[in-house]
């Protein structure tokens, strides 16, 4: 654990747990809610070919999972974090361009 607060710059166990909390709720939540935006498109898994869904639903909670985890940790009071941890994150996918790099 100490390698890994070391990593990331976190002082205590608690802020640890907290982050950790933040990661495990924001991939359930993007996961939960890309099924009813599939549907709402009318891409349901019963009728729509396999590789159609599963391409639209991971389209779907990409985005959605971006948002959420800066949304749920700032609800957690870890939005620094947060922040600079999609922001590395984007930058190594390429998608530098969306930032607004001052």
């Amino acid at each position: 654990m100490n390698k890994l607060k070391e990593r990331w710059g976190i002082d205590s166990n608690f802020q640890l747990i907290i982050i950790f909390v933040v990661f495990a709720i924001t991939g359930s939540s993007a996961a939960k809610l890309a099924a009813p935006v599939c549907e709402f498109f009318g891409i349901y898994k019963e009728t729509s070919p396999w590789y159609i869904y599963w391409i639209v639903r991971i389209s779907l909670i990409f985005p959605l999972y971006q948002l959420l985890l800066v949304s749920f940790g700032w609800l957690f009071g870890q939005f620094n974090f947060f922040w600079s941890f999609e922001k590395k994150m984007l930058t190594r996918l390429g998608l530098s361009r969306f930032l607004n790099q001052d």
